[in-house]
């Protein structure tokens, strides 16, 4: 074949393997109707979504705080902080949170569905059209549209680190009461959420 002859020759004189393409490891889960996908190294754990507690003079988007394994983390509704949730959805009863983590700050996301990891190579992952990176603030958290083969769709790959604003990450509640949380190891997440399907 073309491409093995181009490839440069072993001490053997047959042709090097070709290396492996370079993939990335995303946890997606559903916003809205749209698929969004974190790193699989920015996230921490995944479970159902235990009992939240309202703080007050937080933004609303911020649902309140939770005790995570004994970090108290923020736990964030993104369908409210993207404007995502279409009108007359209801907040969903039943949810799950994916807790991350970024330099600055941990905290928990609520998901509607169980997130699920997928593998896609770097270069499936695009710069966001302009269009979207005209659009004002949300093109500051996002690091890229990821597609999918054949007619799979695509993955809207959100940048943890970028996700809050300083101003927002002063007003996050519990953050000075986990900076274990922040220092955590990072690594494939815990899962203690029900696989899909069950």
């Amino acid at each position: 074949m073309a491409d093995s002859a181009s490839r440069p020759a072993t001490s053997s004189g047959r042709a090097a393997p070709a290396a492996p393409e370079a993939v990335v490891q995303l946890i997606v889960f559903r916003l809205g109707d749209e698929d969004y996908g974190i790193r699989i190294e920015q996230v921490k754990e995944v479970t159902i979504t235990p009992e939240v507690v309202r703080m007050p003079k937080t933004p609303l988007f911020i649902k309140g705080i939770t005790n995570l394994r004994g970090d108290i983390i923020a736990v964030v509704d993104l369908e409210e902080r993207f404007q995502l949730r279409p009108a007359g959805r209801p907040v969903p009863e039943f949810s799950y949170t994916v807790a991350v983590e970024a330099p600055d700050y941990t905290l928990g996301l609520i998901v509607r569905e169980v997130p699920r990891p997928v593998t896609v190579p770097v270069s499936a992952i695009e710069p966001a059209p302009e269009f979207v990176q005209d659009s004002g603030q949300r093109e500051k958290y996002l690091e890229g549209i990821a597609k999918l083969p054949g007619q799979q769709g695509v993955i809207i790959v959100l940048d943890m680190p970028k996700l809050l604003s300083p101003s927002e990450i002063m007003r996050l509640p519990g953050q000075a009461a986990s900076p274990t949380g922040r220092a955590a190891a990072k690594g494939a997440p815990a899962t203690n959420a029900p696989s899909a399907g069950k």
